[in-house]
């Protein structure tokens, strides 16, 4: 990614490319919500993107998604 893009994911524009948002979002609705390492290590391979970047797309995506579902953007543990 180049500074601009880096600069760009934390705003609205996220500066990833459509054939990274389609490996990600393919990913997430096909494969895992929460993905293991082993799966962040290949996914960030795949699409060019740092494992941190890979991880905190996840997170955000789940968080995202769990808004859309009607959940808290969080889950804590049962023991809450």
């Amino acid at each position: 990614m180049s500074s601009h893009q880096k600069e760009k994911w934390g705003s609205d524009s996220t500066g990833l490319t459509n054939q990274q948002i389609e490996v990600l979002e393919y990913n997430f609705n096909n494969v895992s919500k929460q993905p293991h390492n082993t799966s962040i290590m290949l996914i960030a391979a795949e699409t060019g993107l740092t494992e941190e970047e890979t991880k905190k797309w996840f997170k955000e995506r789940l968080a995202k998604w769990r808004e859309s579902e009607g959940l808290p953007r969080h889950c804590g543990s049962v023991m809450d």
